[in-house]
């Protein structure tokens, strides 16, 4: 079968194509339109599809709109109950009208699109399936946690050959995805778009709230949980200028609390399934450190994490449900790099009508890593893009680990808070001397690291304030152009690490294509592009 996969309901508009159970492609609409989230989680938005993104997921896997068989959208309007509470109650009505009529805004956006084969999905089923179904092994329990779906924002269950069997739901208004996005806004950032950046904040402060949380947030030992009101005020003003102490402990005190709701629940989950093994989606999941203490603390041997956990991978996870109702033997998913590619041929192309002069090094991983020993920045611009909020050396800013200041540097070339930290990209087969206490390998950086001692003053622009590092490892067998760029840099400074952060400045969506990625070098003091074989050196 050859199945499209919609996310369009609220933020992170996205399109997946599975055919015959395998994923083919699959890209976030923000990557072509150029707008950070695709467009705001309000109702009156709700009409929007991801038109572009779909259109080239169609044309990447060779199928004409009018030969698919299967459309899922991944939410069902006929279940949303009005009355229940986390809803917008002045607009909500709107959205739901909305999504009842997307088969027919996508046969506007997608001509030829018979609407009659388009399948509404639940949220939190696509959510799961994409971690279920996706996941490198076949049986595993699953947990979904974010703001919410159509009337749940929490979904337990497991997948046993192929199918799911759900164990607890959690009904609206109690929601942790819900509970963290308030206090984002509180804390004077954008809601359903910069949470991590409280999560970075949290590291910064101390869980001193953490009792009077207790009896706001807690399980109920069914499955579920509660998330009372929060007067938010009551612990600290609301943000307007800078950061308070105060700020950072009730981030820190919000974060604790969600890692141990997550926890219990987790234990929860593994008495009723019986399951070694769990996956997780949902915007929740994207909390690294949460993932860690799950991985650490939890009952279960092993975690995978989407790395699309946002609604974006609920495009996927329509896909593949549908696949497996129908039967389908699904194949775990490949890995993030999803999206758009360009052959060396057309890169060169870009680059003359840019205008640009540029070489073709004999190998482009010993030239980068020959400018990043010398502390150079380098845009790093290789293979297909990824999908999902993660940089994973397709579409990265690489720098010395060495040198302190680059944290700082970095962040000023972002535009970004001075206190959030960046990434460490390091060789697989030395991930386990300088990080432990968490799953190794972990090529999508999706859990926390402690930085060993040892290691602490060699790499400090990667080591976050708690000692901890976000890391993604580098397997050579499967990535082997940065693996070969981290050992020519080890050969020269003895450090099998780079910094790995996004290509991307403050408020812009990652570079996807290659006029992003010469239009973020020009206007950001980078030295270096390096675009598939060839090098753009700045004057």
């Amino acid at each position: 079968m050859r199945i499209l996969g919609i996310n369009a309901v609220f933020h992170d508009p996205a399109a997946a194509l599975v055919v015959d159970g395998r994923v083919v492609a699959a890209a976030e609409e923000e990557r072509f339109s150029r707008r950070k989230h695709g467009k705001r989680p309000v109702p009156f938005s709700a009409w929007e599809q991801p038109e572009q993104a779909a259109r080239w997921c169609l044309e990447q896997g060779g199928i004409d709109v009018t030969e698919l068989d299967a459309v899922g959208y991944s939410y069902d309007p006929s279940l949303v109950d009005h009355d229940a509470g986390g809803l917008d109650p002045a607009w909500e009505e709107l959205r739901t009208t909305y999504a009842s009529r997307a088969p027919f805004f996508l046969k506007s956006a997608l001509p030829g699109l018979d609407p009659d084969i388009v399948h509404f999905v639940r949220h939190h089923v696509a959510h799961a399936a994409s971690a279920g179904l996706a996941a490198p092994f076949r049986d595993s329990a699953v947990m979904v946690a974010d703001g919410r779906g159509e009337n749940i924002s929490y979904l337990a269950g497991e997948y046993r050959d192929g199918k799911l069997l759900e164990y607890a739901t959690q009904s609206l208004p109690h929601s942790l995805g819900l509970l963290y996005e308030d206090l984002t806004e509180h804390l004077g950032f954008a809601r359903s778009s910069d949470e991590y950046k409280v999560m970075a904040l949290a590291s910064y402060g101390r869980p001193r709230f953490e009792a009077e949380f207790r009896e706001l947030v807690r399980t109920t030992g069914d499955g579920g949980f509660r998330t009372d009101p929060v007067d938010w005020a009551a612990f600290a003003p609301r943000r307007t200028g800078g950061f308070e102490q105060e700020h950072a402990d009730l981030a820190a005190t919000v974060q604790k609390r969600l890692e141990d709701v997550l926890l219990e629940l987790a234990r929860w989950l593994c008495e009723q399934t019986g399951q070694s093994r769990l996956t997780l989606a949902g915007g929740t999941a994207l909390n690294c450190v949460a993932n860690s203490r799950l991985y650490r603390e939890g009952p279960f041997e092993e975690i995978w994490v989407q790395p699309a956990s946002g609604d974006s991978g609920t495009a996927l996870g329509a896909a593949l449900h549908l696949a497996a109702e129908a039967g389908e033997p699904i194949e775990p998913m490949p890995g993030a790099d999803l999206g758009r590619g360009w052959t060396d041929d057309e890169l060169r192309r870009w680059l003359d009508r840019a205008g640009v002069r540029y070489e073709r090094p004999d190998d482009v991983a010993d030239t980068v890593a020959e400018a990043l020993a010398d502390n150079r920045i380098v845009a790093w611009f290789q293979g297909r893009a990824e999908f999902g909020p993660r940089a994973l050396g397709h579409r990265s800013l690489l720098a010395h680990p060495g040198h302190k200041a680059n944290l700082e540097r970095l962040n000023e070339v972002k535009g970004r808070e001075q206190f959030r930290p960046v990434a460490p990209m390091v060789l697989a087969e030395r991930a386990a001397e300088i990080f432990a206490g968490g799953p190794l390998p972990s090529p999508y950086m999706l859990f926390v690291h402690d930085v060993d001692p040892g290691w602490t003053d060699r790499i400090p622009a990667v080591t976050h304030v708690d000692g901890t590092a976000r890391i993604q490892t580098v397997d050579a067998a499967e990535k082997p152009l940065p693996a070969r760029m981290l050992r020519a840099f080890a050969d020269r400074t003895g450090l099998p690490v780079v910094v790995n952060t996004s290509l991307n400045t403050a408020g812009r969506p990652m570079v996807d294509d290659p006029r992003d990625a010469l239009e973020c070098f020009g206007s950001s003091p980078v030295d270096l592009l390096a675009i598939g074989p060839f090098v753009v050196r700045r004057p």
